[in-house]
């Protein structure tokens, strides 16, 4: 078995065996709940405080980067709520779901312990990259569209409410105060203490597998119910266009190999419960958001394997 089939079947494993905890009975689906609070809480932002302190960048902001994935995001947005909408005759609120479940890729969750395992630190420093524009912008894109299609208010909220509402929600994620946070340390200059330094990695540490447990426990709450042929499009959208627009830009863009292959990589995942949350919110949806999020990661243990190997072949 190549080490990279052994490394996805490690990764999807330990969802797979959160799955089967939950499914067998043996654990609640409310301790797959704490259990991504405390992921998401302390544990994912504590590595990536550890990441943002040590990493090198080598001085410049991947533009390229950044550009090559985020236009696979504007494609497969589009592509996805002009297929809920025009295909499947969906209203613009379950377009938006559509869209966010075509491009909301799961890079926390299962995103960072895949890019360690895979492409080790130097991976998971580039893919830390994405993370940190990708959380504000995603979350832009969809506070924007909520306002766009969701319920008529008597009134539209003043601009200057929407962007305070926004810095409100970015300025008290986790993830991105573990990233500000490292960011700001590092430039100081200071070495982290030796016993802050021990307190950091041994939560770090034990982020990636508590991560990809706790999200394959989650997944027993969701499922598939109703009308499953939209999640079936939508998840073709999300593991076969996007990183197939991901791919062809990176090559275009001249982007190095490894951030070649890291785009790839972000691009290729399932999406996260992202928006099965929107469709929440939108009171629209959901079944669909469900059923694409539980399709999209049962297929992606074949899939990004697949595009790894790709990208593999034409980035060396």
């Amino acid at each position: 078995m190549s080490p990279l089939v052994e490394t996805v079947l490690f990764v999807f494993g330990l969802v797979a065996l959160g799955y089967l905890a939950g499914a067998t009975g043996y654990l609640r689906s409310e301790t797959g709940d704490a259990l991504s609070e405390f992921a998401i809480g302390v544990a994912l932002p504590l590595l990536l405080f550890r990441t943002m302190i040590g990493a090198d960048f080598h001085g410049s902001a991947p533009w390229s980067l950044w550009a090559t994935y985020f236009i696979a995001v504007t494609v497969a947005w589009t592509a996805g709520h002009l297929v809920t909408t025009r295909i499947f005759g969906r209203d613009g609120q379950a377009g938006v779901v559509g869209g966010v479940s075509s491009a909301f890729s799961n890079l926390v969750l299962l995103g960072i312990p895949f890019m360690l395992g895979v492409f080790g630190q130097e991976g998971f420093e580039l893919l830390s990259l994405i993370v940190s524009v990708h959380l504000p912008t995603m979350m832009m894109a969809s506070i924007i569209l909520f306002e766009m299609f969701g319920p008529r208010r008597s009134e539209p909220l003043h601009p200057l409410v929407i962007i305070r509402d926004f810095l409100r929600k970015i300025l008290t994620n986790p993830l991105i105060i573990g990233i500000l946070a490292g960011l700001a340390w590092r430039a100081t200059g200071v070495a982290l203490p030796s016993l802050a330094t021990r307190f950091v990695d041994a939560l770090a540490n034990i982020a990636g597998p508590v991560a990809l447990f706790a999200m394959g426990l989650g997944l027993r709450k969701f499922g598939i119910s109703g009308n499953i042929k939209p999640a079936l499009a939508l998840s073709v959208l999300k593991l076969m266009l996007m990183p197939a627009v991901a791919l062809l830009f990176a090559w275009l863009f001249g982007l190095p190999p490894l951030s070649a292959k890291v785009a790839v990589a972000a691009a290729s995942l399932p999406s996260g419960v992202n928006s099965y949350l929107i469709a929440t919110q939108f009171g629209t949806g959901q079944a669909l958001a469900s059923n694409q999020m539980t399709i999209a990661t049962a297929c992606a243990v074949v899939t990004t394997a697949f595009w790894l190997t790709i990208a593999t072949m034409v980035f060396g």
